[in-house]
């Protein structure tokens, strides 16, 4: 990472100064759908930073935001993030905790492939598959976990319901793998689509967690249902009875 802040500066992703808008138009083989994508890219001063400032996705600055309000990330901190791909977020933790130097530690967990990154220690893996735990332990310096990420979201139908239903279930699953590794007093931050937080894991995160609570960085596009649920203070493992069994 070359530069460090806001995308643009202080007054915003464009810092204050008025950029022209790029206008897509449709051609012969680009739909209309499509030719609005490329425009929102191409107008996007969050992608623009991210190409700039060499991250591996506009999705760092989410958590940079993030970690900017609620001071997640620390020197000297282990930091696992599930879902790794591209890498974005792991690019962020590793220059917070110090994992280039050897102070902190990420792993990143992914079962499609990521580039090197400097300082991560990453995993080609499915974090639901069986042996995923043990290998993330077997790694883990000096106990648990302090901080679990997930930025995963799962393929969508097209379909709102059937949408929500699979990324909430993926979001429920991480929630289990994160009380599993983390160390008392971590924190777990996890990528989720508004229209309801499903009780079961609202009850999991406020049952293991002292403080639960919903964030929407600017980084997340207004007309997105992305939001992300941030719970901190892990009480412990199996805590009034918790298992993530």
């Amino acid at each position: 990472m070359t530069k460090k802040g806001k995308p643009g500066g202080p007054s915003g992703p464009d810092g204050g100064r008025r950029q022209l808008k790029v206008k897509v138009k449709t051609a012969r083989k680009r739909s209309v759908s499509s030719a609005r994508w490329l425009e929102r890219q191409l107008n996007d001063p969050y992608v623009k930073a991210a190409k700039d400032e060499g991250m591996r996705s506009r999705a760092a600055y989410k958590l940079k935001e993030i970690d900017d309000k609620y001071r997640l990330l620390k020197p000297g901190m282990r930091v696992v993030d599930l879902g790794a791909a591209p890498g974005g977020w792991s690019q962020i933790a590793a220059e917070k905790v110090g994992a280039v130097s050897g102070e902190g530690q990420v792993i990143g967990i992914d079962y499609l492939d990521v580039e090197p990154l400097p300082g991560v220690t990453l995993l080609k893996l499915d974090f639901t598959d069986e042996t995923a735990e043990a290998q993330l332990k077997a790694l883990l310096r000096g106990g648990g976990a302090d901080l679990v990420l997930s930025d995963m979201a799962a393929p969508t139908v097209g379909h709102t319901r059937t949408d929500h239903l699979r990324i909430m279930a993926l979001a429920e699953a991480a929630a289990h793998f994160a009380v599993d590794v983390l160390a008392p007093g971590g924190a777990f931050l996890c990528k989720v689509f508004q229209g309801g937080t499903e009780r079961d894991l609202l009850d999991l995160l406020k049952q293991s967690f002292s403080v639960v609570r919903h964030v929407k960085p600017p980084a997340s596009r207004s007309d997105s249902a992305e939001l992300y649920v941030l719970a901190t203070g892990f009480k412990g493992r199996r805590q009034d009875g918790i298992s993530s069994e």
